[in-house]
C-alpha cells in the first residue's frame, strides 16, 4: 500500500474515532440535557404561576371551583391546580416524575413537576406537565443528523487527506521517479535538486545524489580498469603466441611437445577472445561507437545466416527466415550484427540435433519486434535471471562458451535503446525478442 494511502487512512481513522466519540457522548448526554432543560422550564413556569396567584381574580376562581386546569391546543403542556386538605404546617415541596396523563382522550407521556403549597389558609397541589413525545422525536432527529454528519465528515476527511498527502508527498514521488526508477546508468544521473520545502525530502534527495556520485565514480574506475587491463594483456598474449608459433617451425620438435604447444596456443586464443569481448563491452558502455549507420534488420539477419550456414548444416538444423517487414534503424551496423550473430550462435550452440531456428518479426504497441526462436535445451527461471551476467554459462557440455555472448548483447542493446526479453523453459527451447522503439 502506498504511503499516501496509509497516511490518508491513518488521519481518517483518527478523526473518525474522535467524531464517533463526540457523537456518542452527545447522544448519551442528550437525554440528560433535555431532561434538565425541561425541568428548568417547568420550574420557571411554576414560579410564574405562583406569583400570579396573588391576584384576586385567580383567588376567586380557586375559591369557587376548587380546581383549575389549563393546557395548550396541542396538549403538549398543561397546568393543573387542585385544592387538597388543609395542612397548616405543610412544607412547600416540589418533585419531578415521568407519568402518563390523559387530556381530552389523548394519552401522552409527560414530565410532571408536582408542587404542594399553602395559599390563603388553603392547601393546594400544583402540577405542571410537558410532553416527552417531542423529546423522543428530537432525540431521533438529532441521532439521524449526527449519523449523517458523521458520514459526511468521514468522506470529506478522506478526500481532504488524500489531496493533502498527494500534495505533501509529490516531491517524494518525484525524487523516486527521477532519481531511481528512470536511472538506467549512473553516468546519466540527474543531479538537479527536486524543489521541496520538506527537510526530510531534501535529505533524501541529497543522500541519493551522493550515493549515485560514489557509484558513478566506482563505475568509471571499473570500466577504466577493465579496459586498461584488457588492453595491456593483449600485447604479452600476442608476443607469447608469436614465440610459440616460431617454436613450431622447428623440425626437430617432438610430437609430444608439438601437442603441448598447440594446446597452449589454443588457450591463448581463448584468452584473447575473452579479452576482446571485455574490451568490446567496455567500449560500448563508454559510448566509443557512433550510431550513424542506417541498419536494415532483414539484411543483417541474412548476413548472419550466411556466416553460420556451415554450422547449421553440421548440426542438421532447419533455419526459417519469416521476416516480412523492411525495418531500418539508425545505429551501428557492426554492433547490431554482433547482437544478432551472438543470439543465433547461441541458438545453434545449445540446440538439439535436427532442430530448428526461426526468425520472425511483427509490430505491436511497443514498436518493431524481432523474435529468434530455437528448439534447444532452454533455460530455467533462475538461469534467465542470470543470463546477461558476465561469465554466466549454461550447465552444458559446451566447451567453447565463455559466458560473455549475452553480456555483449545486453550492452549493445542498451547502447541502442533496444529492449530485450527472454522467454524459455528447460528442454522446450528459447525465444528472444528484440524490441525496437
Amino acid at each position: 500500500m502506498k504511503l499516501q494511502i496509509k497516511l490518508a487512512l491513518y488521519n481518517t481513522l483518527t478523526k473518525l474515532a474522535i467524531i464517533v466519540f463526540t457523537g456518542l457522548l452527545i447522544l448519551f448526554s442528550l437525554e440528560k440535557i433535555t431532561y434538565s432543560h425541561i425541568s428548568l422550564r417547568l420550574k420557571n413556569k411554576k414560579n410564574t404561576f405562583i406569583k400570579n396567584l396573588s391576584t384576586k381574580e385567580i383567588g376567586q376562581v380557586l375559591s369557587q371551583e376548587q380546581t383549575f386546569t389549563n393546557y395548550n391546543i396541542l396538549k403538549e403542556e398543561y397546568i393543573f391546580l387542585k385544592q387538597i386538605p388543609y395542612e397548616a404546617s405543610l412544607k412547600q415541596t416540589e418533585s419531578l416524575s415521568t407519568q402518563r396523563r390523559t387530556i381530552e382522550r389523548t394519552t401522552d407521556n409527560y414530565l410532571i413537576l408536582t408542587y404542594r403549597f399553602n395559599f390563603e389558609n388553603h392547601s393546594y397541589l400544583l402540577e405542571i406537565g410537558d410532553t416527552m413525545d417531542a423529546v423522543v422525536q428530537l432525540k431521533q432527529t438529532i441521532k439521524e443528523f449526527t449519523l449523517l454528519m458523521l458520514v459526511v465528515a468521514l468522506l470529506l476527511t478522506l478526500l481532504i487527506d488524500l489531496i493533502f498527502t498527494k500534495y505533501l508527498l509529490a516531491p517524494f514521488y518525484k525524487i523516486i521517479d527521477r532519481k531511481l526508477i528512470k536511472v538506467n546508468d549512473p553516468m546519466n544521473f540527474d543531479y538537479e535538486k527536486v524543489k521541496t520545502s520538506t527537510q526530510d525530502f531534501e535529505l533524501l534527495d541529497d543522500s541519493i545524489s551522493t550515493l549515485m556520485k560514489k557509484i558513478a565514480d566506482l563505475f568509471i574506475l571499473e570500466k577504466q580498469f577493465i579496459a586498461n587491463v584488457s588492453h595491456e594483456l593483449l600485447t604479452p598474449i600476442s608476443i607469447i603466441s608469436s614465440r610459440l608459433e616460431n617454436v613450431l617451425l622447428n623440425e626437430e620438435l617432438k610430437e609430444d611437445s608439438e601437442n603441448k604447444i598447440f594446446a597452449s596456443l589454443k588457450t591463448l586464443n581463448r584468452l584473447k577472445s575473452i579479452i576482446n569481448s571485455l574490451l568490446l563491452i567496455s567500449k560500448v558502455e563508454n559510448n566509443q561507437f557512433n550510431k550513424n549507420d542506417e541498419v536494415k534488420i532483414a539484411d543483417v539477419v541474412t548476413e548472419v545466416f550466411s556466416e553460420l550456414e556451415d554450422r547449421l548444416e553440421d548440426k542438421k538444423l532447419v533455419f526459417n527466415n519469416n521476416i516480412k517487414h523492411s525495418y531500418t534503424i539508425l545505429g551501428n551496423h557492426s554492433l547490431i550484427h554482433t547482437v544478432i550473430f551472438n543470439i543465433m550462435n547461441n541458438s545453434i550452440k545449445y540446440n538439439r540435433e535436427e532442430g530448428s531456428i526461426t526468425v520472425g518479426d511483427y509490430f505491436n504497441e511497443e514498436g518493431y519486434v524481432l523474435e529468434i526462436t530455437d528448439t534447444g535445451t532452454g533455460m530455467s527461471e533462475q538461469q534467465i535471471e542470470k543470463a546477461f551476467n558476465r561469465f554466466e554459462k549454461l550447465d552444458t557440455d559446451e566447451r567453447e562458451s565463455y559466458g560473455l555472448g549475452l553480456a555483449i548483447v545486453k550492452s549493445i542493446t542498451a547502447f541502442h535503446g533496444i529492449k530485450i526479453q527472454i522467454k524459455s523453459a528447460s528442454n522446450k527451447g528459447t525465444s528472444i525478442k528484440l524490441i525496437f522503439n
